[in-house]
């Protein structure tokens, strides 16, 4: 999934302090993921004004017999004798290493192929001493020899908790790299207390969202096709459907509590992790998995619906998670109920329930308390959180200020 020309038109008037600086940025996942994240949001917009290096996944995550696990390796081995690319504006190299990060030898191999393949990109794209920022610490092995200007570190999600992670290896090589970090970003106030031990310059960066992209939901236009064909009221989630973070019970229970709504799931089922089990949610007769959208195309989904649900579980990685759509979905202007997330407690247009039977009182409440006006109060308040903002931050905490020479 790739990011769209139309969601960077914003990114000149916004955003312009980062300008001018040359990234080698170290990702959690590759570019082309079934779902955009942090890095390629961020990367993309700042791609207009700086010169980047992407580095695809160093594989942290064990791979499993599945088959888009293999599809990627078979990929990734595809990629090897050219692995530098340009997508959207970023040059993107897929460097060939082994997920095997808690065994020494590997890991020294590891360091070595990734040296080799992060100078092979630097020489072609005639970088000297760029930023290192990184969203996982085995970048830890290129300061040293890279000589970066700045190293940041942008914990975006709390990776360690995550199904199929060596954790062990993985926190001490975050240890490691956090302490050598000029500058932190979390996404979490855990991560943020977590990372304060480790570092003296650590700043809060909750998720964002393409806050005029979604805001159009507020205008007329049309309604994604098989959603408009449901009936109403509908309640919709959008994004990756994964049994470790959807509490999937709750949603079932919420589905027999009110057989009247409509259930919509948006999204990929299963990426990350396949043996995500969705069948209680295919045996509900009001809850219906549309499968995935291109992401231009979510304002669509949203404008057809009455309102928006996170309906995550509590403790886990998820103790750590602030859902991207959060913002999404307020600037789509929609009533939104979540689970009582501890990163959700500061966004008061958030509504909490902590079970099925609060769940849908809150939003039975939501909606007949709904207007046009709510709507547009809801969307103008999430406008300051948007990815430009984000960036002009990371301008700021790295010492950057290019928009005075754009000017």
């Amino acid at each position: 999934m790739s990011v769209n020309e139309s969601e960077l038109a914003g990114s000149v008037a916004h955003g312009a302090k980062l300008r001018g600086a040359e990234i080698v940025c170290v990702g959690f996942s590759d570019w082309s993921a079934d779902l955009l994240t942090n890095q390629q949001h961020l990367l993309a917009r700042a791609a207009a004004h700086n010169k980047i290096l992407f580095v695809e996944s160093l594989g942290l995550r064990k791979p499993q017999l599945a088959s888009k696990d293999m599809r990627r390796i078979l990929r990734r081995l595809g990629r090897a004798a050219s692995p530098l690319r340009v997508e959207d504006g970023v040059s993107v190299l897929s460097p060939l290493v082994l997920p095997l990060h808690s065994n020494e030898p590997v890991r020294r191999l590891n360091s070595r192929l990734l040296r080799a393949y992060v100078s092979h990109g630097m020489r072609r794209l005639g970088m000297r001493e760029p930023i290192l920022w990184s969203f996982v610490p085995q970048a830890e092995v290129l300061i040293d020899w890279m000589h970066p200007s700045k190293v940041l570190y942008y914990i975006d999600d709390d990776h360690a908790a995550k199904a199929g992670i060596d954790a062990a290896s993985f926190l001490a090589a975050e240890e490691r790299f956090a302490r050598r970090a000029d500058v932190v970003l979390a996404s979490a106030p855990e991560l943020v207390s977590k990372m304060q031990m480790l570092n003296g310059n650590v700043h809060y960066a909750p998720n964002v969202a393409d806050t005029k992209l979604f805001a159009g939901a507020l205008r007329d236009g049309p309604v994604d096709p098989e959603l408009a064909a449901l009936p109403g009221p509908r309640i919709v989630f959008v994004g990756a459907i994964l049994a470790a973070k959807i509490d999937l019970d709750l949603v079932v229970q919420m589905a027999r509590l009110r057989p009247d709504w409509t259930f919509a799931f948006v999204g990929p089922v299963g990426p990350g992790d396949p043996r995500t089990n969705v069948d209680a949610l295919r045996a509900a007769g009001n809850i219906h998995l549309l499968g995935p959208r291109p992401y231009e195309q979510l304002p669509s989904v949203l404008r057809g619906a009455d309102a928006a649900i996170v309906p995550y579980h509590l403790d886990g990685e998820m103790r750590s998670v602030f859902p991207m759509k959060t913002y999404e979905y307020l600037a789509a202007g929609l009533p939104v109920v979540s689970t009582p997330l501890v990163t959700l407690e500061d966004v008061p247009e958030i509504l909490k329930a902590p079970d099925a039977e609060g769940f849908v009182a809150t939003l039975a409440q939501a909606m007949e308390s709904d207007s046009p006006q709510e709507r547009e109060r809801r969307s103008r308040a999430a406008q300051s959180h948007s990815w430009e903002s984000r960036l002009d931050q990371i301008a700021e905490v790295l010492g950057i200020d290019g928009s005075a020479s754009a000017a």
